[in-house]
């Protein structure tokens, strides 16, 4: 089963791909995650990614693509996987049908202007990985190992606006890519947590 889950930033995508992948025994491949891997390990494309990222803008298609492919020949993908945070435009999606076939597209349908607001309250524990809002914790530490909650520089507000600003004029026409193509299914992404994996689960059936 070849998955795609799409949806703006901050729409919960990087949390149903877990269950859905949990779930389906899918390897989750986030761009996202092989990137900020780049970064870290201080790849060439890694830096090349990080000055995108760093001022709001989409790496560009070559440098994801080279990496996709890559990641996407790995022993666990024979089964299927999901992918999350790819493709984001439609020569993207053209350049992903020359490699594999999708199943489902699913498309986590969101308030934008509410989504903004969420995502500049996110905080993330730069120890371990741990992602919460700043309501739940008010004393800005990491509830699992103690660290200094920080903003990551891609959820401060102006970042996140721009960001909203690019999903909305590049990413939102995937949505009648994959219409056309008969494999989308639209869950509404602004429901509970549990609501919206059990919208996904059915939509799988």
């Amino acid at each position: 089963m070849n998955l795609i889950i799409m949806g703006a930033p901050g729409s919960g995508k990087g949390t149903q791909a877990a269950l859905i992948c949990k779930a389906h025994a899918l390897p989750h491949i986030s761009t996202g995650d092989i990137l900020r891997e780049n970064i870290k390990l201080g790849t060439e494309l890694g830096k090349q990614a990080k000055a995108y990222m760093d001022a709001g803008k989409l790496v560009p298609d070559e440098l994801v693509v080279a990496l996709l492919k890559d990641r996407m020949e790995k022993p666990d993908c024979k089964n299927g996987f999901l992918l999350d945070g790819f493709p984001r435009t439609e020569p993207q999606a053209d350049a992903l049908s020359k490699i594999v076939n999708i199943d489902v597209a699913l498309f986590l349908e969101t308030d934008l202007n509410k989504l903004a607001d969420r995502m500049a309250s996110r905080r993330v524990c730069p120890k371990c990985g741990y992602s919460t809002s700043v309501d739940a914790a008010p004393d800005g530490k990491c509830k699992e190992c103690g660290d200094t909650l920080v903003i990551r520089d891609d959820d401060k507000r102006e970042v996140v606006e721009n960001r909203l600003k690019v999903y909305g004029e590049q990413t939102a026409p995937l949505v009648e890519y994959y219409k056309a193509r008969g494999v989308l299914k639209t869950i509404d992404g602004m429901q509970s947590i549990d609501r919206v994996n059990a919208d996904i689960e059915a939509a799988l059936k």
